[in-house]
């Protein structure tokens, strides 16, 4: 197995540990198998999807659950469902290669996403081997359409709030749900729901698998929404809904750990979803450039449009990176799990919790690097871009909900720090002596010994030295406001976003080197490009993030000692970052889409 040759990275462990190159996954490895998958779904996109979105979009009778039947049928449903329950076995990280070519497809990204996440993962899991063998293999097919009920009219990020109740009947055979839930995805024409709530006054919610023929199950019109319109969205009503006992999912109380850990699929998910999206959004944009003439000559040929398209590519390599990067982490974990004697179901859960900083921090980069690339693709269509007969129309709008599904980007920065803290003090991360130490190296004289000038060496220590920054201000942040910490989010969001452009710039660097020792130097000299104007732009992010929250809570010499020492920790030699850009675009424009 190759996970025994991989030295892993503990969750969060990236800020204080060096990662080598042979120990990340990166996707010029997948296998001829995986490439197969992926082409299977560009190719339903192509034939299945692409021509029927206005007709998505406008809630066309039968047609998505049409669409997720022919899904299940070419085994889209199932990827990671295991073979005994009709599915095909594969790895995390083959699921999420479908989630990303899938995560093109506009709204029926979001019913096939919600169906095989946050729709099936609860029963898989969670559920025991009597509602496994009910459930998953109707849901691997498509035959059933799963959606998942946790919101609450007044209970979103707080979710363990929800009103919904669960009563025990007389007779001790059923529950009664009574209660409300909101933006249900694929609430429409789901034949299974996860449904959330109270039993009697429990503090914690509990789940149930609750099939729509149950009765008691009411329905609001679909919502209208600004983007992703053809996904149905509905209010769900439960009144005196008979729920059979052997329908709880999982323990009494449970709910919200379920709730939580599946969240954490579903980030870094959303994080492939939207890497599909950019990608497909990049490629129509490279072509527009190059088809529109202004003042003689193609858009394609000016710097203005070069810097889009390079920006574009360096963001969305850079996620592509650091996602696949995590979803392989999660793999071996799981196998060392599994190797270990754990059962498969906890293994695949808590492999994935082990990397929940790094499933919060994908979620944020990934929306917010796909809401770049669709406002650069409405500006580099110029009034076309405006225009509902044009894609970008469509792309720009259902981008838009990204940054508030799967928890919030401002929940999921302030969960970021807030994770990585609580790992700290059950001394699973040690994060303190790293920081005391780089309190020391303040106050030391900053070493000037010879550079080493071997390929990335500076890039290397740039990135150790944006750790120490890093570490420095959450340390320094850490000491100062104890446990009141929590209350200060525009420190804590500063700190999550410092920790965010090292892990993608990290994830970045190490699949240039990967990348170097498997085609050359020359082969790789574009995505070297890209690793070295990203990292530009990451030092003097973190320089601002760092000033901002230093500046927040220190004063006198001490406030002057850092700001120093943070100036110096996110310091490197100029570099032409215009250059760089220019030859990515070029790359692009010569090959019409995005190439990386």
């Amino acid at each position: 197995m190759e996970a025994k040759t991989r030295s892993l990275t503990k969750g969060g462990e990236f800020l204080i540990r060096e990662t080598e190159a042979q120990d990340v996954f990166i996707p010029e490895e997948w296998t001829e198998e995986q490439r197969m998958i992926a082409q299977t779904c560009d190719d339903f996109l192509k034939a299945e999807v692409y021509p029927k979105l206005d007709a998505l979009d406008n809630h066309e009778e039968g047609l998505m659950e049409s669409l997720m039947d022919k899904a299940g049928e070419l085994g889209l449903l199932g990827v990671s469902v295991p073979e005994e329950f009709g599915g095909f076995g594969k790895n995390f990280n083959s699921s999420m290669l479908v989630t990303e070519r899938v995560g093109a497809g506009h709204s029926f990204a979001v019913a096939l996403s919600a169906h095989t996440g946050i729709g099936t993962l609860p029963i898989l899991y969670y559920g025991n081997e009597e509602q496994k063998k009910k459930y998953i293999p109707k849901l691997a097919s498509g035959e059933w359409k799963a959606a998942y009920c946790l919101t609450e009219p007044n209970s979103g990020s707080d979710a363990n709030s929800g009103k919904t109740k669960a009563v025990l009947s007389a007779d001790g055979k059923h529950y009664l749900i009574n209660g409300q839930k909101m933006w249900i995805t694929n609430g429409g024409f789901a034949d299974v729901f996860t449904v959330f709530a109270k039993i009697d006054d429990d503090e914690n919610l509990s789940a149930f698998i609750i099939e729509k023929d149950f009765g008691g199950i009411t329905m609001n019109p679909e919502e209208h929404k600004m983007g992703i319109k053809g996904s149905s969205t509905r209010q769900i009503f439960f009144n005196d809904c008979k729920v059979p006992v052997e329908n709880l999912l999982s323990e009494r109380g449970n709910g919200f750990k379920i709730a939580v850990n599946i969240l954490n699929i579903g980030r870094i998910k959303l994080a492939a979803s939207a890497l599909g999206a950019s990608k497909e959004v990049a490629n129509k944009a490279v072509n527009y450039a190059n088809e529109r003439i202004q003042f003689g000559i193609p858009i394609s040929k000016y710097g203005a449009i070069r810097y889009k398209l390079a920006e574009m590519a360096i963001k969305i390599w850079c996620t592509e990176a650091a996602t696949y990067r995590a979803g392989q982490n999660i793999d071996d974990a799981y196998e060392e799990l599994v190797a270990g004697g754990m059962d498969s179901g906890k293994a695949k859960l808590k492999s994935t919790e082990q990397y929940a900083v790094e499933c919060a921090i994908l979620k944020v980069y990934g929306s917010e690097a796909l809401d770049y690339v669709v406002d650069e693709g409405v500006q580099i269509y110029g009034g076309m871009g405006y225009s509902a007969e044009a894609p970008m129309d469509r792309a720009y709008r259902d981008a838009r909900i990204n940054r508030i599904f799967e928890g919030t980007n401002e929940i999921n920065r302030l969960l970021t720090v807030d994770m990585m803290l609580k790992r700290a003090m059950k001394g699973e991360l040690d994060l303190m002596t790293p920081a005391m130490n780089v309190a020391k190296e303040l106050m030391e004289i900053p070493d000037f010994g010879d550079e080493d000038t071997t390929l990335f060496a500076a890039e290397k220590k740039a990135i150790r030295n944006m750790k120490k920054a890093t570490l420095m201000v959450a340390g320094s942040a850490v000491q100062k406001f104890m446990m009141t910490l929590a209350k200060e989010q525009e420190i804590l969001m500063n700190i999550a976003d410092m920790a965010s452009l090292v892990y993608i710039t990290e994830s970045a660097l190490l699949r240039a080197e990967k990348l170097v020792g498997l085609r050359g130097e020359e082969a790789t000299s574009l995505q070297i490009d890209m690793v070295r104007v990203y990292l530009n732009q990451a030092l003097d992010q973190v320089y601002l993030h760092g000033k901002e929250a230093i500046n927040s809570y220190a004063e006198g010499d001490e406030q002057r000692m850092m700001l120093m020492g943070l100036k110096r920790f996110t310091k490197m030699d100029p570099y032409n970052v215009k250059d760089a850009r220019q030859r990515i675009a070029r790359k692009m424009i010569e090959e019409n889409k995005y190439c990386f």
